[in-house]
């Protein structure tokens, strides 16, 4: 079974650690064991895993983006949010992670992050728990 997770940025680039509120998808659901694939259903808008620890960490990775891939001139599409769409492509639109113990299977310092590149908005983030 699909579920969805709503999110509300409040930023045009924002990371938003949505861990915990996968993890109690995953509690609900009573597995122990499996997988978990997370999806996000939009393309200005990404999912990946890195540090959760240290709020720096997401805001290093914001920033990188936004200089790697500025708002440019030379973008040729109508809506003007094409480095959004650029963003989205290089962090990805899916993740698949391990359930270990009724637990996301992350490393010591790992969160699994929305990363918003065209917020302020309201966002639907797909979730499929699978048991072994």
């Amino acid at each position: 079974m699909i579920q969805y997770l709503t999110l509300k940025s409040r930023e045009r680039t924002e990371l938003i650690d949505i861990t915990a509120r996968v993890e109690e998808l995953i509690a609900a659901a009573m597995v122990g064991t499996g997988s978990c694939d997370v999806f996000v259903l939009h393309t200005t808008a990404g999912v990946t895993v890195n540090e959760g620890a240290d709020p720096a960490v997401k805001r290093d990775i914001a920033n990188c983006l936004d200089q790697l891939v500025p708002d440019a001139h030379y973008f040729t599409h109508a809506e003007g949010n094409s480095a959004a769409h650029v963003k989205s492509t290089l962090v990805g639109s899916c993740q698949r992670l391990l359930i270990d113990r009724g637990k996301l299977l992350l490393g010591t310092w790992q969160a699994l992050y929305f990363c918003e590149f065209d917020g302020p908005r309201e966002r639907k983030v797909a979730v499929r728990i699978s048991a072994d």
